[in-house]
């Protein structure tokens, strides 16, 4: 009878560490998923101004969570601009907001485009974008 126990006793240490190591997968995913991501950017001049229009897929989409912006950066961390999003969009994924009448200055030859999570702030995966040929690069995360 003691065989038994502790083949009960290693078999219920087993489903504990399995549990234990799907909570953890589980809480990774989540933290991977911490911030909306950028998709895609499309960034046209036009009478020297800028309209930005940009991508995002959020994956908690509630009027408690939610991608609530997006900013525009120089290639050397400058912020340009913040277009601010004032409601969920669950009904809407990926969806698409653009930001005109940008004004770049002379010189910078790239943006990134970066998400903002109502909970968590400026993170996650942004894009950039060459301004000569609109030729764009997805990232992780900022450089």
């Amino acid at each position: 009878m003691k065989f038994v126990s502790t083949g009960f006793r290693a078999y219920a240490i087993r489903v504990l560490l399995l549990t234990v190591g799907i909570i953890l997968a589980q809480a990774a995913a989540n933290d991977d998923q911490r911030y909306p991501a950028v998709l895609d950017v499309e960034a046209v001049e036009q009478d020297g101004r800028w309209s930005v229009t940009t991508t995002i897929s959020s994956p908690y989409d509630s009027p408690e969570r939610y991608a609530d912006g997006f900013r525009v950066l120089t290639d050397t961390g400058v912020e340009l601009e913040v277009r601010t999003l004032w409601h969920h969009h669950a009904d809407e994924q990926p969806f698409t907001r653009s930001l005109v009448g940008l004004p770049i200055p002379d010189g910078v030859t790239s943006i990134y485009v970066q998400g903002r999570d109502k909970a968590n702030g400026w993170g996650g995966q942004v894009v950039r974008v060459r301004l000569s040929d609109g030729a764009t690069e997805v990232l992780e995360s900022l450089p």
